[in-house]
């Protein structure tokens, strides 16, 4: 083997001195004493004892292969002992999972045969080695903390779907995630496991028992006289339920927790063990002994500071030892056991790697004097078991394991080709290395030493009724104040701790993104910017292997130190180019976008499939960025390809793992003709390149490759002679300023890819822990309440109280260190900036984007979906621990993601409904909280406008609850008896969570109300356009909404036993919650902009007006009347019609009613009091029935005859009998009347005022027109409502009816009532004189 980075070239093999001249030139500079007391020094022989130096035998290296082959046998078993079979075990070794024969269900097996992972309901596997006499251990590392079952079987047990290890007579099982044992019973046994815990499964088949332990600690004797006997046999074995995986280890590397007298299940490598540990003493005598040439002797030396001269006695020395030493360093074990701990002896004295320079001297020794395919398993093995290690470690106070681990990580990536080896071949493809950048949270907190840590615990303890934490410092106890900074004093400790490693591992990072090292090849920053990428590409597909999904709370954690480590390389090139721009304000070319140099595998386009968008924007792409679009490439998607793909999409669309030309190795179960087709359709769908050579002449069309990720050079990264790289096709939007590192802002596009696939998802689970504290801490002060009420004669009660309270406490006490450990790892300040960088690198790439215009389209769906996620982590998630308030610009990020929400919810560039969807519903959330709304009043005028004008767009033909939602917001806290955050009805049940839009306090906007009454009262077209579609819109919501109550109460009817569907009663609610968000549209309407109803003038007024008043009146009837439907299903108070009351749909009409018939002048209301009296509908019961007048004795019949009627329950619930009515004592079945009165906190005197002033005037007016009214003939009444008098005939047909009628016709259709003639023209019609 010749030597590898220069120096003495070395060949293994062929290393001796056969003649007198190469003895005489090798040992030149030392003599053959000095020679031999050297060797004799570095080989010390043991056989005799230590021998006297004058009578030592003369040692050269001639002999030197021979003496040590004799050093190595020494103390090794006989060849009869070792193949001598271990008693009391059966099976071959070494030992595996037996993946042909003992399973039951589907699984994944990794190729060691070691770790599985389930992949349906309940899976089984045994091993392939059975003991039947002895004391036995293996070993389980648990990768994932569900379901499973973990212990020994019999040969005749029979496993399935639904029983496993534990549920057959002769297996046995412990389950950490119940905390159970099984062996066809159960019981309660051991403590709760976590993912990264190791359980050690020990059986005594002396004296039949079964013991386990969890990290070394023993969980106490779970079984006793275990089944024993001839023919009796046991397996390790596990049940496992679907996507749960564990690791076994069965010997084949060291037991982490071995337990005296019992045996790993395989034979540890002893006779290789003792030659490795006695062949690295002497490479230790080696590093410590020096040759002193000129005073002829040896000299001791600290091995600290050794280092590889090229001297050729040390070098042939070595060049012996490693003939021996490579070979075993290629198995597991061996690395384990030995080099492993060698290496981190090393690191043990503490100070930074770099102190360290031993271990870069080691692997250049390493890549010096072993064969290629040596050094890279023996890496490869290093790092395995280094991830091993750090994960499986157990959590302790100052985190020791996990930064000693991480260490000697760092150490060896700190050398050069060590590092460019791993990343090129086993850190993404071999290991998950992403488990470095992860910090594990500890389940039980006694254990890692959190007690210690944080001594005392502190939660909020004040609440208001709707349980919000409303504590202030001010009104804190002293003794309350005191536990709270002891709290946080704890907090910040544990903090300082968890920042150590955390350096660690941008420590890690930075050097897999040093763009420097290129003296061996390629740097290493490419090499990682394409196994990163490759890493996105496996986890944005949905149907990759389950192996190669990253779990979300590994990501969390990766995500954050890459974001650190590139903000810090970006800041590093800043420097040294001031002219590019810093960190702070970093964000993504758009022409990453569409040039082709970036593979998004199959993601979607804010404009649809990417081939669509190269046919549709051909031109602009090469108008706008010079970049021309091969037309034979176009044409080689052929309509069928795009009609399959269009057909499969919703299935395949999301799974990045077959995009571009199958980049992605993809198992052989999951591979189709069908996804065959689509690779190929995406990969030949490439994009020709073209760069200008002059800016103004006619551009010269350039091909470029299409690569897959594993092909991309530095020069397609960065580009070169004139070559942009991946800033390819700058549009003349788009600055001329540099950013940065273009392979930086690949990396920035891949994280903010990566927030969107699971970090978002993950963040929101964790907080979880956050609101079980609260609910434990609401809980603990409502029983120390009782506890303060309870009589003293009661004593059985206060036990009970008392016992609950110690619960609740210890709980608290628990969860609030564990929140503690959250909010440092997930939660802290520095998390927050971190995804405050993300949500502001999205908000600037979008407005890029946005001024490139048409290009816009090309944009990954993805920057908005993270924008608008990582602004609504930052609201719900990190607070109250941090304020996103004290974030650097804050108000001003805002208002650009205000900006950005009014200007696309609408946009016509974006296409896809899911994304369109996702932008409503975030701008209908920002309106409900007073800072949001505030950044969207301080946008532009321009973009305000537009967006109100959008939202007036006409409800027909595209979803529009959610833009109804939005203009009920911004009236909220301005309608009649519109200022309630819950329902009068509901403040009294379970309080809802405080933070969701739904329940925050009305904060109404007079800007952009002021904006929407300009529009409709200038665009006369649109005001009617909107209004006829909102009038529309109610009337089919409420009439839904009285047929699903109308089958409710018919199944309530029936003498039998019924249930309603849970979905059916909510789409009943949401039909009613409808219903009532439109009429108060209407009511902002007419109050902002009265005329459009009253002033007759404009077109469609009148109509407008009559529509308006038959609907409203059809409410009040429907609602009001006595003994009617609406009153029946109320009072049944139904699971999910909790929202369906009187009060929300009757405060909403009478809003309405009294801005028309009190507010307005006096010819709009005269108008208005016309219609509503001329309607046919109008009772003026219902109108009174608002103030609770007309309500006759009669009334309380319903109630009566309801409670001999059965109940109607929700889906999968009994028939109950009909809940009291809150109106009175549970006694009487009498129903109070409702009525305004009743409801002092929500209706103010003035509005109740102006109610009876309505119905004073209602009553007179409804007196006056019954007096004046003369009667019609039925001949003169309209032939299609029969309500009205003829008033209109049509052109040219001459057909008649009433000018409602026809009017409203007309709004939707052009075509006669009677003869389907297209109509021209309507005048009036006046009938002749007899």
């Amino acid at each position: 083997m010749s030597s590898k980075g220069g120096g003495t070239a070395l060949t293994r093999r062929n290393y001796r001195l056969s003649s007198d001249s190469d003895k005489a030139r090798a040992t030149g500079i030392v003599n053959e004493k000095l020679l031999s007391d050297y060797l004799h020094h570095v080989f010390p022989s043991t056989k005799h004892g230590p021998a006297v130096a004058s009578l030592r035998k003369p040692l050269g290296f001639q002999d030197l292969g021979s003496h040590l082959e004799n050093l190595l046998s020494e103390g090794e078993p006989s060849e009869e002992i070792k193949d001598q079979p271990a008693e009391g075990r059966l099976g071959p070794q070494p030992v595996v999972l037996d993946h042909t024969s003992g399973f039951e269900g589907l699984l994944f097996v990794d190729d060691d045969l070691l770790g599985v992972i389930g992949h349906s309901n309940f899976s089984s596997i045994r091993a392939t080695t059975c003991v039947y006499k002895g004391k036995w251990a293996y070993e389980v590392l648990i990768s994932s903390q569900g379901l499973m079952q973990i212990g020994w079987c019999t040969l005749n047990c029979r496993f399935n779907q639904e029983e496993g290890v534990g549920d057959t007579p002769d297996s046995y099982a412990y389950d950490g995630n119940r905390v159970r044992k099984w062996n066809v019973t159960t019981t309660n046994y051991g403590k709760s496991w976590a993912a990264g815990d190791i359980v050690s499964c020990l059986i005594d088949l002396d004296e039949g028992t079964i013991t386990f332990c969890l990290n070394g600690q023993s969980l106490g004797t779970a079984f006793t006289n275990i089944k024993m006997g001839p023919g009796i046999a046991y397996f390790p074995s596990i049940s496992l339920s679907f996507k749960e995986s564990v690791a076994f280890n069965f010997g084949s590397r060291p037991l982490r927790y071995p337990v005296d007298g019992y045996l790993p299940l395989q034979n540890p490598p002893t006779s290789d063990l003792l030659k490795a540990h006695k062949l690295l003493g002497y490479i230790k005598n080696v590093l410590c002994t020096a040759i002193d040439t000129q005073e002829d002797r040896l000299l001791e030396t600290d091995c600290a500071m050794w280092s590889l001269h090229g001297e050729p006695t040390v070098l042939v020395t070595l060049a012996h030892i490693f003939n021996y030493f490579a070979p075993l360093m290629c198995k597991v074990y061996l690395v384990e056991d030995v080099l492993m701990n060698f290496l981190l002896g090393i690191l043990e004295g503490g100070g930074s790697v770099d102190e360290h320079p031993l271990i870069q001297q080691l692997l250049d020794l390493f890549w010096l004097l072993m064969e290629d395919y040596e050094v890279n398993e023996c890496l490869k093995q290093l790092m395995m078991s280094l991830l091993r290690a750090y994960r499986f470690s157990p959590i302790i106070p100052d985190l020791g394991f996990q930064i000693h681990y991480l260490r000697l990580t760092t150490a060896v990536l700190h050398h050069e080709k060590s590092r460019k080896y791993l990343l090129n071949n086993v850190l993404f493809d071999v290991l998950r290395s992403v488990v470095f950048f992860y910090i594990k949270t500890p389940l039980r907190v006694k254990e890692a030493g959190l007690e210690e840590l944080i001594p005392t615990t502190w939660w909020p303890t004040h609440f208001d009724k709707e349980g919000k934490d409303e504590r202030e410092c001010k009104d804190e106890s002293a003794d309350e104040r005191l536990r709270r900074r002891a709290y946080e004093r704890g907090c910040q400790r544990l903090k300082k701790r968890i920042e150590v490693v955390e350096e660690l591992q941008v420590q890690i990072l930075r050097l897999l993104l040093n763009n420097k090292d290129k003296t061996t090849g390629e740097a290493s920053r490419y090499i990682f910017l394409n196994k990163f990428r490759k890493f996105l590409q496996e986890n944005a597909s949905n149907r990759g292997h389950p192996t190669a999904l990253c779990p979300p709370e590994y990501m969390v954690c990766f995500l954050h130190r890459l974001i650190t480590a590139v903000r810090s390389c970006w800041d590093d090139g800043n420097r040294k180019n001031q002219s590019s721009i810093r960190s702070e304000e970093a964000y993504v070319p758009p022409q990453l976008f569409y040039n082709g140099k970036v593979d998004y595998f199959d993601l979607q386009r804010l404009g649809g499939l990417l081939s669509h968008l190269k046919k549709t924007f051909k031109d602009d792409l090469a108008s706008k960025a010079n970049i021309i679009i091969d037309p034979a490439e176009i044409q080689a998607t052929s309509m069928d390809d795009l009609d399959e793909d269009e057909e499969s999409g919703a299935a395949q669309r999301p799974f990045g793992a077959a995009a571009m030309g199958g980049a992605l190795a993809r198992p052989s179960w999951l591979s189709s003709p069908t996804l065959g087709r689509a690779n190929r359709f995406l990969s030949t769908a490439a994009v020709s390149l073209m760069t200008p050579r002059r800016p103004l002449t006619q551009p010269e069309k350039v091909k470029v490759r299409t690569l897959t990720v594993e092909q991309r050079t530095e020069e397609d990264i960065e580009g070169s002679h004139g070559n942009d790289g991946l800033l390819l096709g700058r549009p003349v939007e788009e600055p001329e300023q540099p950013v940065a590192d273009k392979s930086l802002l690949e990396i920035v596009d891949g994280i903010v890819m990566m927030y969107n696939l699971s970090v978002h998802q993950q963040l929101g689970k964790m907080v979880v822990v956050s609101d079980d504290v609260h609910e434990y801490a609401v809980a603990l002060k409502d029983t120390e309440e009782k506890i303060a009420r309870c009589p003293a004669r009661r004593s059985d009660i206060l036990d009970e109280l008392q016992k609950s309270q110690k619960v609740f406490s210890e709980k608290l006490n628990h969860l609030s260190r564990r929140l503690a450990w959250i909010n440092a790892t997930i939660y802290s300040k520095e998390k927050m900036l971190d995804v405050y960088w993300l949500l502001c690198v999205c908000i600037r790439t979008i407005e890029h984007a946005d001024n490139t215009g048409s290009l816009f389209a090309f944009t990954p769906e993805f920057y908005l979906n993270v924008a608008m996620n990582a602004y609504s982590a930052l609201k719900n998630y990190f607070s109250p621990a941090n304020n996103m308030e004290e974030l650097p610009g804050y108000e001003e990020t805002l208002t650009q993601l205000a900006a950005i929400l009014a200007k696309h919810f609408a946009d016509p560039r974006i296409v896809g409904t899911d994304i369109k969807d996702s932008l409503m519903q975030a701008l209908a959330s920002y309106v409900c909280y007073p800072q949001s709304l505030r950044a969207v009043e301080r946008i532009p005028e321009e973009q305000r406008v537009a967006m109100m004008r959008n939202l007036l767009a006409p409800y027909e033909q595209r979803p529009w609850a959610q833009t109804n939602w939005i203009l009920v917001r911004l009236w909220r806290g301005c309608g009649f008896g519109y200022r309630y955050t819950r329902l009068p009805h509901l403040l009294k049940t379970k309080p809802e969570d405080a933070n969701l839009p739904s329940l925050q306090k009305p904060c109404p906007s007079l800007l952009l109300q002021r904006h929407m009454a300009e529009l409709l009262s200038v665009d006369k077209d649109m005001a009617a356009s909107f209004l006829n579609s909102v009038l529309n819109q109610l009337n089919w919501a409420f009439s839904e909404f009285i047929g699903m109550i109308q089958e409710i109460q018919q199944a309530a009817e029936r003498p039998e036993r019924n249930f309603v569907d849970t979905r059916q009663l909510k789409v009943c609610a949401t039909c009613f919650d409808l219903s009532v968000s439109l009429l108060r549209v209407l009511e902002m309407t007419v109050t902002l902009v009265p005329e459009i109803f009253l002033d007759w003038s404009r077109p469609s007024a009148e109509l407008l007006l009559r529509r308006l008043a038959q609907l409203l009146n059809q409410v009040l009837n429907r609602v009001t009347a006595e003994k009617n439907l609406f009153d029946r299903v109320v009072n049944l108070r139904l699971p999910g019609l909790e929202s369906v009351d009187h009060y929300p749909i009757l405060v909403a009409v009478t809003g309405i009613l009294v801005r028309i018939l009190v507010d307005g002048d006096r010819q709009g209301i005269s108008r208005a009091a016309s219609v509503l009296l001329s309607d046919p509908c109008f009772q003026l019961h219902s109108i009174q029935h608002l103030l609770g007048e007309g309500a006759e004795p009669s009334s309380t019949l319903p109630a009566a005859a309801s409670s001999a009627r059965p109940i109607v329950g929700s889906l999968g619930s009994s028939v109950a009998p009909p809940i009291p009515s809150a109106a009175g004592n549970t006694g009487s079945t009498e129903r109070k009347h409702f009525s305004l009165h009743s409801y002092t906190d929500y209706i103010s005197e003035e509005e109740k005022h102006k109610v009876e002033l309505m119905l004073v005037f209602l009553t007179e007016e409804s007196k006056q027109a019954a007096a004046s009214t003369a009667p019609t003939s039925e001949e003169d009444l309209c032939p299609i409502c029969y309500a009205h008098s003829i008033s209109a005939v049509f052109k040219p047909c001459s057909h008649k009816s009433c000018k409602a009628c026809i009017n409203q016709h007309l709004m939707n259709n052009k075509d006669c009532f009677f003869c389907k003639a297209t109509i021209t023209g309507v005048d009036d019609y006046n009938k002749p004189a007899c």
